[in-house]
């Protein structure tokens, strides 16, 4: 893809009202989009259904200062772009008539794998929906799946760190730009995430987080995947519009029922009983529901067999060795290391494979 190209597709997005059926429309008249930027007013309002102040010479200038600033970032950033019309634009979201034209991403991202699912859930995610996540992913390792979730606190974030644990590739949606990270804390696992996954965005690069970017969002979330599975949910949220809309694009739709007292399991339990997700209990019935069973697993890459260590690390497996499971507060007191360096060492430990986090801030080595 040449300079040329990258900057009026990116520049058609700046021009308001010019959405995928529009942009469709414009491609089809012209063999490409630069023909389109230097044509002439009164030769564009000859298109049907392409209003003329939306296409006038000076906001088609407009667009192309704006898509120049684009680019720039994208070098700084390291990011890349799919516009609709390529080959490699993924193509179960093209499937949706709300598509958005361009998507930014960041990392090493194959659009078209043979498996999609997103993960979502609430922000208030318990030990209860961690649970069920840590299953869920370990139950899919061979089987190929790349997992997507929305970045966010809870589920969402518990879905990508198991993921990575699993070696499953796994993309993360964002509600801004590339060049922001909200919230900032997972900064570090969004890198981690770029080696075999990466971040993705509809919004340019310099982008902030907004309320009304969150809606959007999940959108792609649930147009980019096979099936949508719900972990756990209030009766409101973010992840049950991702699940309506999944249902909407036809998609699969999954979720895990629980405790009726419990207000993290509303959500679920709503989308059950009224037949718009499919109860689902653990990962085999997930792999069963997509018709998965019958494949041969792939299982994941081998834990090295040599592991470089530092030192806090090598004290917190020495003090995991003596028993089946601690407390994060007890591993700190028997190796002599803050809560704050411990937290920080087994998330490492945990993605060489060398540690397991349980419900109630409780680790044990896997052997």
């Amino acid at each position: 893809m040449n300079f040329t190209t990258i900057h009026h597709q990116i520049a058609l997005t700046f021009l308001s009202g010019i959405g995928s059926r529009r942009a469709r429309v414009i491609i089809s008249h012209f063999n490409d989009l630069e023909a389109f930027f230097s044509e002439k007013r009164l030769n564009l309002a000859k298109i049907p259904g392409i209003p003329a102040d939306f296409v006038s010479l000076k906001l088609r200038l407009n667009a192309l200062t704006e898509a120049d600033k684009v680019i720039q970032e994208l070098e700084r950033i390291g990011g890349k772009t799919v516009f609709f019309t390529e080959k490699n634009y993924p193509r179960r979201l093209k499937q949706c008539s709300d598509a958005p034209l361009l998507l930014y991403s960041k990392g090493n991202i194959e659009w078209n794998p043979p498996k999609l699912v997103s993960i979502v859930g609430t922000r208030h995610a318990t030990d209860y929906g961690k649970a069920l996540t840590h299953e869920l992913l370990e139950g899919l390792n061979g089987h190929q799946v790349t997992i997507v979730s929305g970045m966010a606190y809870g589920i969402d974030i518990h879905a990508h760190l198991e993921a990575l644990k699993q070696n499953l590739p796994t993309w993360g949606v964002l509600g801004h730009g590339l060049a922001k990270m909200y919230p900032s804390e997972h900064r570090k696992i969004a890198e981690r995430m770029l080696e075999t996954g990466g971040i993705i965005s509809e919004f340019i690069p310099s982008q902030k987080a907004e309320p009304a970017h969150f809606p959007m969002r999940n959108r792609i979330v649930a147009g980019l995947t096979d099936a949508t599975i719900v972990i756990e949910s209030g009766e409101k949220g973010g992840s049950l519009i991702t699940a309506n809309l999944a249902a909407d694009y036809n998609r699969d739709v999954f979720a895990y029922p629980g405790d009726v007292t419990r207000p993290f399991s509303s959500g679920c339990l709503n989308l059950i009983q009224k037949n718009q997700a499919v109860l689902i209990r653990n990962s085999g019935d997930l792999i069963r529901g997509m018709n998965w069973e019958k494949e041969e697993p792939v299982r994941g890459q081998q834990r090295a067999l040599f592991i470089d260590l530092n030192l806090r690390e090598e004290k917190i497996i020495s003090v995991l060795k003596t028993k089946p499971e601690l407390t994060l507060d007890t591993i700190g007191y028997l190796s002599s290391l803050t809560v704050s360096e411990v937290s920080s060492d087994l998330l490492s430990l945990e993605f060489k494979g060398l540690v397991r986090s349980l419900p109630g801030r409780r680790f044990q080595l896997i052997t």
